[in-house]
């Protein structure tokens, strides 16, 4: 269930990313700000992985997995919406 949440913040992150863009350029910065949330989404994601090797026990090989699902799920979505929007 954590995984869930933690994807769901994902995509909260990129709604974030988008209405900031959106704020400041118009629909012209959507575009940059799906790019602009990859990278900060690998940085939580790294993080979220960190507490689960730190903090809960797992090792790096049994959080990996989970790593790639929670950043690529919404990353993927992110450069979607900017090969749209671009």
């Amino acid at each position: 269930m954590h995984t869930v949440y933690v994807v769901a913040s994902g995509f909260g992150l990129l709604a974030a990313c988008l209405l900031v863009g959106r704020a400041i350029a118009g629909s012209a910065g959507l575009a940059p700000a799906a790019l602009l949330f990859v990278p900060l989404w690998l940085v939580g994601a790294a993080i979220n992985m960190y507490a689960g090797v730190k903090r809960a026990g797992y090792s790096v090989a049994d959080e990996a997995p989970v790593f790639l699902v929670v950043f690529a799920i919404p990353a993927a979505v992110a450069l979607l919406l900017w090969w749209r929007t671009r």
